[in-house]
């Protein structure tokens, strides 16, 4: 997956003109939104950590003659160590599941599909795409306008897409096929209004 470094100027305008290029033939609104991580998970180098120095005295005490006061300053070093280890961001990673990543990351998906005020665009035609790096995450939530309107698979298929040009190092291209589909989707469903402005921001918005 890609780092947030991998987004140049150049890439966040492609993906701006994109955006731009996508709604003048549409009412809907397309919003882009890339986040490093969904989540601290702060608490993982602790939990790690204190598991471990609660299995340290054990061995301790039945095969050496350790006084008991050796033994807690040893459970409390493996704590310290541990803690110290798993405390760097990439590390902690590796020891939360897949399961609560892909829930941390849907839930900050859901967060930005209401903080950007998708759900308040005129027929309910919002569209998020949104991609977590650390988490390896990507999703498109559509709003109930034109959700209702497309097969089912249809914004999977997207992100499938999306996530296969996120691994071969291509955000850019990946960012701006999806904003296309789901600009050509919008087009079908809910073409332009005599009155139609512009209600929400065409950059690629990033999360820190």
């Amino acid at each position: 997956m890609v780092t947030m470094s991998v987004f140049t100027r150049d890439d966040e305008r492609r993906i701006s003109a994109a955006i731009a290029n996508a709604e003048r033939a549409t009412s809907g609104e397309i919003i882009a939104v890339v986040a490093r991580r969904s989540d601290s998970y702060l608490h993982v180098p602790f939990l790690v950590a204190a598991m471990v120095a609660l299995l340290v005295p054990w061995p301790l005490i039945y095969f050496t003659w350790l006084p008991m006061q050796w033994v807690y300053a040893a459970q409390l070093l493996a704590f310290a160590v541990l803690l110290v280890l798993t405390w760097p961001p990439g590390v902690r990673m590796w020891f939360v599941p897949a399961s609560v990543k892909r829930a941390h990351a849907h839930r900050r998906a859901v967060e930005q599909f209401l903080a950007q005020n998708l759900h308040t665009t005129d027929g309910r035609t919002g569209v998020l795409i949104f991609v977590s790096l650390a988490e390896h995450y990507a999703e498109v939530l559509a709003d109930r306008g034109i959700h209702a309107k497309v097969r089912d698979g249809t914004w999977q298929d997207i992100v499938d897409r999306l996530t296969a040009d996120l691994s071969q190092d291509r955000p850019a291209d990946g960012f701006v096929t999806a904003i296309e589909t789901c600009g050509t989707l919008l087009a079908e469903h809910f073409p332009p209004g005599s009155s139609d402005p512009n209600e929400l921001p065409n950059h690629l918005i990033v999360l820190t």
